[in-house]
């Protein structure tokens, strides 16, 4: 397990308003784009492990100072034990599941599971989990959707992720139950332009300033 692993999810996703999340064909760039990432204010990076480069991209990343990196659409306990070994500072997930949320549980990992219903998150805080990614964001229904899905549980948090731009971002961040959003755009798949990730992440940073301070905690 990563020896780093010290906050909760709650501190995670309070960190930065966007999480970017990264597909890395070549690792051989991913230092340098979580640099541009960090410098342009965004800390919280998720490389999914979509791709055979994913495991070395995480470890690369890791090695930029300020860096909280987690893994990505881990659908499985043993993908978690690898993403652990690699160093990731939380743990993704596109859904829930028993067996997953159990072994997060046990390696004492942020854990971040992906939820679309109700039905979803009572399994979710059945299993002591209370912050959840709302995945696929868009296509679920968007911000109404999971307004209604909110409302009957106060306790919950969350991170929209899927189909979320920079354009629609704030709306996302208005809701009470909404600590951050995950985004793809700030880096698309591709060979790296770090000027343009560091102006992107600039720009996903300052959404900051639009967001109220949360029950439990403020940003920093």
């Amino acid at each position: 397990m990563s020896a780093h692993v010290t906050r909760s999810i709650d501190s995670i996703m309070r960190i930065s308003p966007v999480i970017p999340v990264l597909v890395i064909d070549d690792a051989a760039g991913a230092r340098a784009i979580a640099e541009a990432l960090v410098a342009g204010g965004l800390k919280v990076l998720e490389v999914t492990l979509r791709t055979a480069a994913a495991l070395d991209a995480l470890r690369e990343m890791k090695s930029v100072e300020g860096a909280i990196v987690g893994a990505g659409t881990v659908l499985e306990p043993s993908r978690l034990e690898a993403s652990l070994e690699a160093g990731a500072d939380f743990i993704v997930s596109p859904g829930v599941t028993d067996g997953l949320a159990r072994a997060a549980a046990a390696s004492a990992v942020p854990f971040l599971p992906g939820v679309a219903t109700a039905g979803d998150i009572m399994r979710g805080f059945d299993l002591g989990l209370t912050h959840f990614k709302f995945f696929p964001a868009e296509a679920a229904g968007g911000v109404r959707t999971l307004r209604a899905l909110a409302a009957p549980f106060a306790d919950a948090r969350f991170c929209p992720t899927g189909g979320i731009t920079l354009d629609t971002a704030a709306t996302w961040l208005g809701e009470p139950s909404v600590l951050c959003v995950g985004g793809s755009w700030i880096v698309p798949r591709g060979p790296a332009d770090v000027v343009a990730i560091e102006g992107s992440a600039r720009r996903a940073s300052s959404l900051r300033a639009r967001m109220s301070d949360r029950a439990g905690g403020t940003f920093p």
